[in-house]
């Protein structure tokens, strides 16, 4: 693996912003994309659950539709590649059994074997379905993803711009995700700036590092 250097990934970060207008007539390489794809499905989450769903939209209907159900922002259509970040709702006995399954299959083990971690997992979802927390903990997961996300496509000189003025259930509709267990949480929209989004030269606003950071 070749290793960025601290100031490469630095410039990458400064780099970024929230791309308000984007080229339309900018692609994004399928290598480029197959990368970014990938780094949705490597993304972090608690236990490894993985309690989401990434609905990578190319439907141009679909993408007016969830235009006008994200206030009228035209991110959804004019971006090269639009995501959904969708959370899973009720996480269930179902779902940690086809995890240690999958755990199972990838890691060459018997499904028994891990049965203890099983076990556990289950015992802090039972504990957060009970506090009335579990759907909140499994979104926070989701964010974790598009985090990752974003900071790929920064690396990759690929602009972003993570939304959540939408409406979650239009989004659920349009999208078919009423029925699946999975709800809209937000949305991310990938391409190149364009030349006159007056937000690309703008300063970036951060409080200073004493401010935010602290070292004990």
């Amino acid at each position: 693996m070749t290793s960025l250097s601290a100031k490469a990934v630095i410039e990458a970060l400064e780099w970024r912003y929230a791309t308000k207008k984007f080229d339309a007539s900018k692609k994004i390489p399928k290598e480029t994309w197959a990368a970014l794809e990938r780094s949705l499905v490597l993304a972090p989450s608690s236990y490894g659950l993985q309690p989401w769903k990434f609905i990578v939209v190319g439907n141009p209907e679909a993408r007016e539709k969830l235009s006008a159900a994200s206030w009228g922002q035209r991110q959804p259509v004019d971006c090269s590649h639009f995501v959904v970040f969708a959370s899973r709702k009720n996480l269930d006995a179902k779902d940690l059994e086809r995890y240690i399954s999958r755990s199972a299959e990838v890691r060459r083990v018997t499904p028994d074997s891990l049965k203890g971690y099983a076990n556990v997992i289950s015992g802090n979802l039972d504990k957060a379905r009970a506090g009335g927390f579990l759907d909140s903990w499994m979104a926070r997961q989701v964010y974790i993803a598009l985090g990752e996300f974003m900071t790929a496509a920064a690396l990759l000189q690929v602009d972003t711009c993570p939304m959540e003025g939408l409406e979650p259930a239009k989004y659920d509709e349009i999208l078919g995700l009423s029925g699946l267990g999975y709800g809209t949480l937000c949305a991310c929209a990938a391409g190149y700036r364009s030349k006159d989004d007056k937000y690309a030269t703008e300063p970036k606003v951060r409080f200073k590092e004493s401010e935010v950071l602290i070292h004990i």
